[in-house]
């Protein structure tokens, strides 16, 4: 995933500066855990790479066609891992605990999108949850939060 993260710097940032790097990659390991929950039912609706893109655009202030670009790249870096570990470590590095929480919340959106929530998807959030170091509680808090706003 790092030689993913590393060639898409190349190609779309100009500014080598290491906060650009460190942006980007943080922009890339949150739009492959989005892509994670919309797949774990094994059936990627539309609605969801909608909520994806609505999520990476709110999220990090982004056009459409870079967040189409940032898709892109996700998915090919989703398709060659095996592991979430990357993309996690990278948002474990560089979030607070508000922007992890956030994030849960993006998740919980992707995964509500199709307009059902599936066994497979809650267990990948609740899973990627306990790999950010996100309590239980703000688990649930995020969750019935998502909810209410349906």
């Amino acid at each position: 995933m790092l030689g993913h993260i590393k060639s898409f710097l190349r190609k779309h940032i100009a500014d080598e500066s290491p906060d650009a790097e460190r942006k980007q990659a943080l922009r890339l390991a949150t739009a492959t855990l989005l892509l994670e929950i919309s797949r774990a039912d094994f059936d990627t609706d539309e609605a969801e790479l909608e909520s994806i893109a609505a999520a990476l655009g709110n999220a990090f202030d982004l056009e459409k066609s870079t967040v189409r670009e940032l898709i892109a790249e996700a998915l090919n870096t989703h398709e060659a891992d095996l592991s979430l570990y990357p993309s996690v470590k990278i948002v474990n590095t560089f979030c607070s605990h508000e922007e992890k929480y956030r994030m849960l919340c993006d998740l919980w959106r992707v995964a509500y999108a199709d307009g059902r929530l599936d066994k497979y998807e809650e267990y990948q959030i609740r899973r990627i949850a306990d790999l950010l170091y996100v309590p239980h509680s703000d688990f649930i808090r995020a969750k019935l939060s998502v909810q209410n706003e349906a």
